[in-house]
């Protein structure tokens, strides 16, 4: 009897909280076709659902509180909708697209990028934490539990207010990256924080190849600078992204020369050129066998479909 009612307390409150976000979200979104960047956030809202569109996401706390969105790392399909997130440790090249949304009930959600040096200081504070480390890729999902929510809503709530923003919003953003690290989530949200954990040397080696994305690389030098041997480099990196480096960069490419298109559909050539590819053919091919069509026609149909970016 009492634990029907512990449940039925901690699922209204939960709803509570998710009625309170849809609100603040959208009244803070509102007449913006894009996500609208407040205050060091994101709050989104989208009336119809999109083609997907590659993005390199960094490290970030995604929350839907209305309808449902998909994100896609390799061959790996993260789906996720209200009430549920999803967070990103390390920069991963994603295709994500809303897969629900209507004018009667947009797509509403909230972004929130994570901050290294906040869950090192966490970690240090709080002292030892038993548990498995995480050894998948650098991106999971999640369902948002009750104090996550009222995190942030009372964040958003702030933004009503600026001089309480300026003073308590620090602190509340210290509060969800705390309820991360004890989330579901947390054996991956901690290894941010950790400058020698698996992650984190793979966040180096992701660093030097988006520097380089357009030039020739070599594994060798890219091993030497995150001092790995060859075979550990390619193990770890392809745990955290699903790819190898060589792959990774060549959908940095692909997804930049996409991005470009968007802007000059008649340019393939020169835009080819411009992410690395001295042959136009092989652009033309690795492109349509990564988008299922060749650039100038992708772009051109990307121009008449909505399309949406974290």
């Amino acid at each position: 009897m009492m634990l029907g009612f512990r449940r039925h307390s901690w699922l209204t409150g939960l709803m509570g909280h998710l009625d309170d976000l849809r609100g603040l979200i959208a009244r803070h979104a509102a007449g913006s076709p894009r996500p609208r960047w407040v205050e060091g956030m994101t709050v989104f809202s989208a009336e119809r659902v999109t083609e997907p569109l590659g993005m390199v996401a960094k490290p970030v706390l995604a929350l839907v509180a209305q309808g449902a969105k998909r994100s896609v790392l390799g061959d790996r399909i993260f789906d996720y909708h209200a009430a549920q997130y999803l967070v990103v440790t390390v920069d991963l090249p994603l295709t994500s697209q809303i897969t629900r949304a209507s004018s009667a009930e947009p797509f509403l959600a909230f972004g929130l990028p994570l901050q290294p040096a906040l869950i090192a200081q966490l970690l240090l504070e709080a002292g030892p934490a038993a548990g498995r480390p995480h050894d998948g890729p650098g991106v999971a999902t999640s369902d948002a539990d009750d104090e996550l929510l009222d995190a942030i809503v009372r964040l958003l709530r702030l933004l009503d207010e600026p001089r309480d923003f300026q003073v308590l919003a620090p602190g509340v953003r210290r509060e969800i990256h705390w309820r991360l690290l004890n989330g579901p989530q947390g054996a991956l949200v901690r290894q941010i924080g950790r400058a020698d954990s698996q992650l984190g040397l793979v966040a180096r080696a992701i660093a030097w190849i988006r520097a380089r994305y357009d030039q020739v690389i070599r594994i060798d030098d890219l091993a030497d600078e995150v001092g790995m041997s060859v075979s550990s480099l390619n193990r770890h990196f392809r745990a955290v992204t699903e790819m190898s480096p060589l792959q990774y960069q060549k959908q940095l490419r692909l997804q930049q020369a996409r991005i470009q298109l968007l802007a000059a559909p008649h340019d393939v050539a020169a835009i080819g050129y411009a992410v690395g590819y001295d042959s136009p053919s092989q652009f033309s091919r690795e492109y349509r066998r990564m988008f299922g069509a060749p650039p100038g026609q992708d772009a051109t149909r990307l121009q008449t479909v909505a399309t949406v970016q974290e």
